[in-house]
C-alpha cells in the first residue's frame, strides 16, 4: 500500500505537496518536539515562519 501512496504522490497532483519537518523547543521543559505537515508548495515558508 505504501508503494502506492509514494507512486501517487511522485505523478499527477501530488508533486504540489511537500512534507515539512520542523523542530520546535517546548517552553516548558525546554525538549525539542518535530513538527511535520504536508502542505501545499507555496505555503511552504508561511509553515516555517509561524511561530510554532
Amino acid at each position: 500500500m505504501a508503494k502506492k501512496t509514494v507512486a501517487t504522490l511522485k505523478t499527477g497532483a501530488g508533486r504540489e505537496f511537500t512534507k515539512v519537518i520542523k523542530m520546535v523547543k517546548s517552553e516548558k521543559s525546554g525538549q525539542y518536539a518535530f513538527k511535520q505537515e504536508v502542505v501545499h508548495n507555496d505555503h511552504v515558508k508561511d509553515f516555517f515562519a509561524k511561530n510554532s
